[in-house]
């Protein structure tokens, strides 16, 4: 059964990362993986200088403008950690600035 990347249930059995949103993308498979984009493949946790986690493809952020050495970024993120992500639960950037932490989530990626 696969499972999701973000919030660990399996997809389509409570997964809330595979519903659609405004009809456009599932969740959780941002524009990085509908495109193909290798850079930024739709599990990857994007990391902001204001340490807030985005996924690829979040509707207020441009991929183009997400680089060394403002953005850090979690390319292969262990299953769940988007959920986890939190204050009491910070994720590291392994990838960019890997001096930025994401201490909590974007409300529009996890809407």
């Amino acid at each position: 059964m696969e499972r999701c990347d973000f919030c660990d249930p399996p997809v389509g059995g409570g997964c809330a990362c595979s519903l659609t949103r405004d009809g456009r993308r599932p969740r959780g498979q941002g524009a990085g993986a509908a495109s193909g984009d290798a850079r930024f493949p739709g599990t990857t946790i994007l990391v902001s200088p204001r340490g807030v986690a985005h996924r690829p493809g979040c509707l207020h952020q441009s991929e183009s403008e997400i680089q060394a050495p403002l953005w850090g970024w979690i390319a292969d993120p262990e299953p769940g950690l988007w959920r986890r992500l939190g204050e009491g639960s910070p994720a590291q950037a392994t990838h960019g600035n890997t001096e930025r932490v994401a201490t909590r989530r974007c409300q529009s990626c996890d809407g």
